[in-house]
């Protein structure tokens, strides 16, 4: 198992079942502290039940796990002080305002009095939240709830944080404030695991991301690591006129080294995958230049997350570009049957 002392989070064979359905089977997993870990895969690949394992909410039927250096089946009462959880809705009281919602949650960790009133306006202030501190949750938008429910989990300030889809349902507005205050809790030292199905939320808050499917991890590293396993830059030249193809596709040719560049005829676009991105995307340019071509755009694009993951994860139980995980009959249905992470 790795060195707790270096990692918060660290579970190795993890196995899990529900009845004859496998939910996990052997999943390996290591959260360095003050980081945030994406964790991906498809519904029913086992977030979830990984989330409620490591929160003490389920016993896992094998294999080990500690949070926050404490085993979570052994020790559960040491793990659950370590930790904060936000599941996929909000638990905070509509009825309330922002200021009744964390005071109470302060007076359920057993927080006295003062001790309560000082958390709760240290957080109104962290989170943005301290102008409506004393107006009702259900007049907030769902960015601002979002992060009510953020600073609620962070009421004894865990040292780390479980998030499972966090910003579902919201707004891209909501989605950015959440971001924002889940990169203030890493900079200030929790360790973030996340769960979401958006990878572009993924690529932009995590630093390392494991995928995992049929409850087994297939991979894992930073974003721009599983990028590059999927595919290196490629070029990317769109034409104005249909005669200017042909140009295109011979000043792409001569910097992909025998790969052959593909046509998109009814877009007017050319590209083709190249090694030294930057020296191609200046010959190529210079060679249209000097053809007189008419370019409607030129450019050096990246595989994004979105492409790695159906990469990855195939979506059919087949092999996997990182391994060859077996079926194990889990379905989507047998996760959510579970029920939510509240």
């Amino acid at each position: 198992m790795a060195d707790t002392a270096d990692y918060s989070v660290v579970a190795e064979g993890l196995r899990k079942r529900y009845g004859d359905k496998t939910a996990l089977e052997g999943l390996d997993l290591a959260v360095r502290r003050g980081t945030v870990m994406g964790l991906l895969g498809p519904n029913g690949a086992g977030k979830t039940t990984t989330v409620r394992i490591l929160a003490t909410l389920l016993r896992p039927d094998g294999g080990r796990a500690t949070v926050g250096g404490h085993d979570v089946r052994r020790a559960p009462r040491q793990v659950r002080r370590r930790i904060g959880l936000t599941g996929q809705n909000p638990a905070v009281d509509e009825i309330l305002t922002a200021r009744q919602n964390l005071r109470m949650f302060a007076r359920l960790f057993h927080l006295d009095h003062g001790r309560a009133h000082r958390r709760t306006d240290e957080l109104l202030e962290r989170f943005s939240l301290a102008e409506a501190a004393d107006k009702q949750v259900k007049t907030f938008s769902g960015g601002m709830r979002r992060r009510l429910d953020l600073a609620a989990s962070m009421i004894l300030a865990p040292e780390v944080l479980f998030l499972d889809e966090p910003t579902t349902g919201l707004d891209p507005r909501g989605r950015s404030e959440v971001w924002a205050a889940v990169r203030q809790l890493t900079a200030a030292g929790t360790t973030v695991l996340l769960t979401t199905h958006y990878l572009d939320e993924a690529d932009q808050l995590s630093d390392r991301i494991a995928v995992i499917d049929h409850g087994r991890k297939i991979t894992e590293d930073t974003p721009a690591g599983l990028k590059r396993a999927v595919g290196g830059d490629r070029i990317e030249v769109v034409v104005e006129e249909p005669d200017d193809l042909p140009v295109a596709v011979k000043a792409v040719a001569r910097v992909t080294r025998g790969v052959g560049p593909r046509t998109d005829e009814e877009r007017l676009q050319v590209h083709a995958p190249v090694r030294d991105g930057v020296a191609a995307l200046t010959e190529v340019a210079r060679t249209l230049q000097e053809a007189g071509a008419r370019i409607a755009d030129i450019g050096l694009r990246r595989p994004t997350l979105d492409e790695v993951f159906l990469r990855l994860t195939g979506g059919d139980g087949e092999t996997t570009e990182a391994g060859k995980p077996e079926k194990s009959g889990r379905t989507e249905k047998s996760e959510k049957e579970e029920g939510s992470v509240a």
